[in-house]
């Protein structure tokens, strides 16, 4: 989706959708739900449909039109029900085992789930369970959810009652959704780290990670899921759908915000494109930069970089478009072949940039190799001068939460102390980042309390002792070894 091939990566999309007038042709709708929240997960993605109790499923590795095509769409047939689901994965290998929906049958019936964030205790509840004869066919945390409910369920009078059961013993972020034969249920953390929202397609309820899959159906928006709130869409209900154990204080990760949101949806109600443009204001009260021209980093950086221009009254201008047929800059094996990648698939626009001092604006920067050779490519272009301006503070710490970022040995911003070092390295004339302060206030969302954590090393709640992207995989080795 976009330059850098360290930008950091969401944990997932997920889509969930009941229609109350009986069956209908569900999968296509979870397919181009999917289709739109792909920016989400790019590894793999699945939908499973349920029919009376049927649950039909199919997942696979690659992306949504790799997976999905007409055949395999009418395979999964009719239904009143189906969820689906994009991976990118910060918790298992990118294995088609780990690949999600994932469907488990136990002693009262059958459950579909997807899950969106990173569970921080998974691997204590993985340990409980398995001492207690419990059987794990991934190493995804979303397993150990699964687990968790049905064995909550055994005692619980309702599905949504072993949810509730469950949510007590998790710890971290999960938006989820999850249907069982008769229901369709999401239910969001206390500290409502991921999105998730609830909307209205004809006779059908959709819940989503991002409101744009719901506008890409045609629906309409009726609000966000609570953080720790359980949502429950059944036929039995007379409004359609009910909602259980509100309990929470909203924490949303803010890179919702910065980058990982598509610039067309709306979070807690409020306008991804329009946060990306306030920072972009903040950017330019904090870093004011004699310069010609701003030109934004395609396409997260666009937004801030309009908002720059229009805070410091510099002219807006398009310098670098984007081939959209060339595949993601990270599969390369080489750094060499990177390089090139980011050459073949970004094009300086001359008229732009020759003879001007250019302002470049991005989202984030991470480890700093792409942003270099954009740097080097504008300037080869005949840029006078180019500064580069992050519309988010400097990635120093880890993420716990569902953002997979890099080593912190290998963030830019830990291998150099200040920002002339790091200007120095990429090769700019400057660079400026936006303060952890002005960040917080980028979406004006009432009662909101931004989680920071990998900019600031401050967490909502406390980290995990054991938090390896494969840590499951790890201890498989160690044991078999």
């Amino acid at each position: 989706m976009d330059t850098d091939e360290f930008k950091p990566k969401d944990h997932c999309g997920v889509f969930g959708i009941y229609n109350t007038n009986g069956r209908a042709d569900v999968a296509h709708s979870a397919y181009y739900a999917l289709y739109s929240l792909q920016h989400r997960g790019q590894e793999s993605c699945g939908i499973c449909v349920g029919d009376d109790g049927v649950m039909r499923i199919h997942k696979a590795l690659g992306l949504v039109p790799d997976v999905f095509d007409q055949r395999t769409l009418s395979e999964l047939g009719t239904g009143n029900m189906a969820i689906g689901h994009v991976r990118y994965s910060t918790t298992g290998a990118p294995q088609v085992v780990n690949a999600q929906p994932i469907v488990v049958h136990h002693v009262k019936g059958s459950m579909a789930i997807a899950h969106n964030g990173n569970i921080t205790n998974d691997d204590e509840l993985r340990a409980e369970f398995e001492l207690d004869g419990a059987i794990f066919h991934t190493t995804s945390d979303t397993e150990v959810i699964a687990y968790a409910i049905t064995r909550a369920r055994l005692n619980a009078k309702s599905i949504e009652e072993a949810v509730s059961v469950a949510m007590d013993r998790l710890k971290g972020a999960y938006s989820l959704i999850l249907m069982s034969p008769r229901k369709l249920i999401a239910a969001r953390d206390p500290n409502g780290f991921r999105p998730l929202c609830l909307g209205k397609v004809d006779d059908a309820f959709v819940f989503a990670s991002e409101s744009c899959a719901i506008t890409a159906l045609g629906g309409t928006f009726i609000r966000d899921v609570q953080p720790g709130e359980i949502i429950v869409v059944s036929p039995d209900l007379e409004n359609g759908y009910a909602s259980y154990k509100v309990d929470g204080r909203l924490n949303l990760c803010v890179f919702e915000y910065i980058y990982v949101a598509r610039t067309d949806s709306y979070l807690e109600g409020y306008s991804v494109h329009k946060a990306r443009r306030r920072a972009g204001h903040f950017l330019a009260k904090s870093h004011p930069v004699e310069a010609d021209v701003v030109i934004g980093m395609p396409d997260s950086g666009l937004d801030a970089a309009l908002g720059y221009a229009e805070e410091s009254g510099i002219p807006y201008g398009i310098g670098l478009s984007r081939n959209r047929y060339i595949g993601r800059t990270f599969i390369q094996p080489t750094k060499e072949g990177r390089e090139e990648a980011v050459h073949i698939k970004l094009t300086p626009i001359a008229d732009t940039l020759r003879g001007k001092r250019v302002i470049l604006v991005d989202d984030s920067i991470v480890r700093g190799t792409t942003t270099k050779s954009i740097v080097s490519l504008i300037r080869k272009t005949g840029a006078k001068e180019v500064h580069v301006l992050i519309a988010s503070p400097p990635f120093k710490h880890p993420c716990y939460f569902g953002i997979d970022v890099d080593n912190r040995e290998e963030l830019i911003a830990n291998r150099f102390t200040t920002n002339a070092e790091i200007a120095q390295e990429i090769g700019a004339d400057s660079v400026g980042y936006l303060s952890i302060e002005d960040v917080r206030k980028i979406a004006e969302v009432p009662g909101a309390d931004f989680c920071v954590g990998c900019l600031s090393g401050e967490y909502p709640i406390e980290p995990p002792n054991n938090a390896g992207k494969r840590k499951f995989e790890t201890k498989l080795s160690e044991k078999q070894g």
